[in-house]
Order: C-alpha cells, then sequence, then structure tokens
C-alpha cells in the first residue's frame, strides 16, 4: 500500500483493481486510461493523492540525505579521535544525494530550513545511539548552518 491515507472501499468498476486491494493492477490500470484518453473513467481523488504523495517523498528523501550528513558531522566533531575516511565519503555522498534531489525539485528550496530542522532531531538521536554519549551532550538545536551541511571540509587525516 502506498503512503497515502487508506481510504474507504469503492467499488472497482468493470472488474478493475481498486486503489486499496491492488495497488499496482491499480496503478498501471490509471496508466493507461490516462494514456487512452478516458479521464471520465479516471480514479481522480485517488490520483491527486498520489501525486501529493510524490512530492512529500522528494521532500522525505532530502531529510534522509542531510539526517545521514549530519549524524556524521556530530560524530567527527564529538569524537575525532574515531574519524574515519568512510566517515569523510559518506559525508560527501550524501550531500551529493541531497544537491540532486534539490537540482531535481527546485520547489524545496524553500524548505531546507524545515528539512535540516526535521534531519537534525533524528541525527541527534542516531549519535547518542552510535556514539554511546548522553543525548545532552548534542545541542537540542542544529548547531551547523546550511552551508556547513553543504560544504564544510571532512578531509580524512
Amino acid at each position: 500500500m502506498p503512503l497515502a491515507t487508506k481510504r474507504p472501499r469503492q467499488p472497482a468498476p468493470e472488474n478493475r483493481a481498486t486503489y486499496q486491494d491492488d495497488f499496482y493492477t491499480w496503478t498501471r490500470e490509471q496508466g493507461a486510461l490516462l494514456r487512452a484518453g478516458r479521464l471520465n473513467e479516471f480514479d481522480w481523488r485517488n490520483i491527486a493523492e498520489e501525486i501529493e504523495t510524490l512530492g512529500r517523498s522528494e521532500f522525505d528523501k532530502l531529510v534522509s540525505f542531510y539526517r545521514l550528513v549530519i549524524l556524521r558531522m556530530l560524530k567527527c566533531d564529538h569524537q575525532p579521535g574515531k574519524h574515519t575516511r568512510s566517515w569523510s565519503i559518506s559525508i560527501d555522498n550524501h550531500r551529493e544525494s541531497a544537491a540532486e534531489v534539490l537540482a531535481d525539485n527546485p520547489g524545496l528550496k524553500p524548505r531546507i530550513g524545515e528539512a535540516v530542522t526535521r534531519a537534525y532531531g533524528h541525527a541527534r538521536r542516531d549519535a547518542a545511539e552510535e556514539t554511546a554519549l548522553p543525548i545532552k551532550t548534542f545541542p537540542t538545536a542544529c548547531p551547523y548552518t546550511v552551508d556547513e551541511i553543504r560544504d564544510r571540509p571532512f578531509p580524512y587525516e
């Protein structure tokens, strides 16, 4: 089942799959209806929901990439003696992925601050778990600017 909220059952016309019971087949059928121009048979309510879900998933990807960058940054800053080459590579890879999401979705740029805030809450908890340091070791608000998250160097020494 997709991320969208499950809707009440509605009968499917002419033995078609329903959104709730067979999402995969439903998507294929809806695509075929659209290509055939049979818009009067389209499941508009669920199509609209899915389009909105696609947009939310792009924001969620951005948050996820920032979460991983910030996690490694916290670990580097709070355990500098344990900084490894793989941490630096991870930071670079996830920065690149975040940049790609933003390049593909310029409408997300005004939400970067929100994405960082959301990502930091998760990264802070993850950092406490992974380092075995008390959670209070890590500031409650993100200590990094967006520019630092994007560009601060983390060379492996």
